[in-house]
């Protein structure tokens, strides 16, 4: 990967469907999702993504998310997507999902998909999977990813996964609060933790971890700048303006969305770079040539 060469990394792009068809959730879960984002083409396979961001001029951190044990939808493989990511090293970025709830068994994935599969870094979906991040079940799984040197991210705030649906479909909005991450922060001082999307309804605890944690960051990813929080726009301006990273949330919401909205903000222009490429290089341990 040419890292000189791009204009963005987005570090938050979901992998829905594998090259077999089969999706990442069930389609009550999916419609939703795309009807809450407005979403045109929800479902692009793994070459298909690169093409689009190698077009764009733009790296991509792929990944899906392991719901198998609380949806009973079994997830797109973790390998699976490493294995068509590798065909892409010039764009793609492959991280893994792998439920808490698989003890064990899971920690042992982590570290087989670090050292045979070139998987850098892991996502997480507390409201999805079920769990409280700062749960001491979970923390032999964030051992094993600390010590693999690869960092983990974290979905936080509301979600539009089961939006509008019945009980929201059982998905709780209290495991996605940012102050849980306060917790892991603290215990695992050299694992780089993302916090992704604007914090809402918690958009002050976030900011309040990311500015007193040296090893957390904020994705942007989610939410259409628009309608970004006041006071998230500000941090990302001045005190976060190391600490903050452009993500998208494609397909859900596609990079030209997002940068039309980015450009009417409020950030000065030497703090967009940092956003857009230069703090993602530096939490994701990418290097320029």
């Amino acid at each position: 990967m040419d890292v000189n060469d791009l204009v963005a990394v987005d570090v938050h792009v979901h992998v829905h469907q594998d090259l077999d068809g089969h999706l990442t959730m069930d389609d009550e879960l999916l419609d939703a999702a795309s009807a809450h984002f407005k979403a045109e083409d929800p479902n692009p396979t793994v070459p298909e993504i690169a093409e689009q961001y190698r077009r764009r001029r733009m790296a991509a951190v792929v990944f899906t998310v392991d719901t198998e044990l609380a949806t009973g939808h079994p997830a797109v493989s973790n390998e699976g997507i490493a294995e068509a990511a590798a065909e892409h090293p010039d764009v793609l970025i492959p991280f893994a999902s792998i439920d808490p709830a698989r003890g064990v068994a899971g920690i042992r994935a982590a570290r087989r998909l670090v050292t045979e599969y070139g998987v850098r870094g892991f996502k997480f979906h507390p409201s999805l999977q079920g769990f409280e991040p700062n749960d001491r079940r979970v923390y032999p799984l964030y051992e094993e990813i600390q010590s693999l040197g690869v960092p983990a991210l974290f979905h936080t705030g509301q979600t539009g996964i089961g939006s509008g649906l019945r009980g929201g479909r059982g998905i709780r909005l209290r495991y996605s609060d940012p102050m849980l991450l306060d917790d892991v922060a603290v215990d695992f001082p050299d694992l780089t933790i993302i916090m992704a999307h604007p914090s809402v309804p918690w958009q002050d605890a976030a900011i309040s971890v990311a500015q007193h944690k040296p090893n957390v960051y904020i994705d942007l990813s989610g939410w259409a700048p628009k309608y970004f929080p006041p006071q998230l726009v500000r941090a990302a301006d001045t005190m976060l303006r190391h600490k903050v990273l452009f993500g998208s949330d494609f397909p859900l919401i596609t990079p030209e969305r997002w940068i039309r909205d980015f450009e009417r903000l409020e950030i000065r222009d030497e703090v967009r770079p940092l956003i857009m490429k230069e703090n993602a290089v530096t939490a994701l341990g990418l290097r320029h040539a």
